[in-house]
């Protein structure tokens, strides 16, 4: 009797199962949990829904609807103009969100390690800093415009104000506190500058700074999905949610919260990643 030999289409799928299968039995313990919360939560909305309770349709809505259903299945589409899928609007609103964050970035960590290395200078800017962080992400969105003239630059000044502070603050209190011993060291075997920030000053400080980067991160998020819905006329998943919200298109509006809250949460772990790689954990 003659066996054939199995085709590499089924040793690719049986070599995809057992992963699949080794990766749920090693993470099990960790991924249950969130599954049944998830289906509780998702169940109880659907509930209130169904009861009355709430207005707001339940999530099984995401299908029954037709409107909806469509974006879900073809998010790649696009019309032109403002007529785009969910994956193009969220695809823009993460680009204005990489422009803001990126200058914050740069400009929080260069300012402060600056201010963190001089007390002067700390004490100087400490009551401006506190202040403009205060102020509310979409009090500076008509500033914005009116000191910009044009949405998408303003957008990306809402983002980048935003999210700047965290990563000034949490730098400075970083530099701050690296160890006196630390510094009486450098001064003993007469570090350069360039010597002392490299091997004692950003060391130290990375957990602060990796701290600052990841509430920046979701604080950028939530200030583009704002500024867009205020911003009318740029395509965006705040705009989006806007346009839905105009032509009572309830169940859109939820899809594109479910799509914030996943990107939102991507970004949170990107740069949780980052911190990993880069900052890992003393033990």
């Amino acid at each position: 009797m003659i066996t054939q030999a199995p085709s590499r289409r089924q040793t690719r799928s049986s070599s995809v199962l057992s992963s699949i299968q080794q990766f749920w039995q090693k993470r099990r313990d960790d991924l249950i949990p969130p599954i049944f919360g998830i289906a509780v939560f998702l169940g109880m909305w659907q509930l209130f829904s169904w009861s009355g309770v709430t207005r707001l349709p339940g999530p099984l809505s995401l299908w029954t609807d037709t409107r909806t259903r469509e974006l879900l299945l073809y998010p790649f589409y696009d019309l032109g103009g403002l007529d785009k899928g969910l994956f193009w609007q969220t695809l823009a609103s993460l680009g204005r969100v990489a422009k803001g964050y990126t200058a914050a970035a740069v400009v929080g960590i260069a300012l402060g390690v600056l201010v963190g290395t001089s007390p002067w200078l700390n004490k100087a800017t400490y009551p401006i800093f506190q202040f403009l962080r205060m102020v509310a992400p979409l009090a500076w969105v008509p500033i914005a415009l009116v000191a910009l003239q044009q949405n998408q630059p303003a957008a990306i000044f809402v983002i980048f104000i935003t999210a700047v502070w965290p990563i000034l603050i949490n730098t400075i209190e970083g530099v701050r506190q690296i160890p006196e011993d630390y510094d009486n060291v450098a001064k003993v075997l007469k570090l350069s500058r360039k010597d002392y920030y490299f091997n004692i000053l950003f060391p130290s400080a990375l957990p602060y700074i990796f701290t600052g980067l990841r509430i920046a991160i979701g604080l950028a998020w939530l200030a583009i999905i704002a500024a867009e819905i205020v911003m009318s006329g740029i395509v965006g998943i705040g705009f989006f949610i806007w346009d839905a919200y105009q032509q009572n298109y309830i169940s859109e509006i939820i899809l594109a919260v479910f799509y914030i809250g996943l990107v939102g949460l991507l970004l949170d772990r990107l740069i949780a990643f980052l911190q990993m790689k880069i900052a890992p954990a003393r033990k």
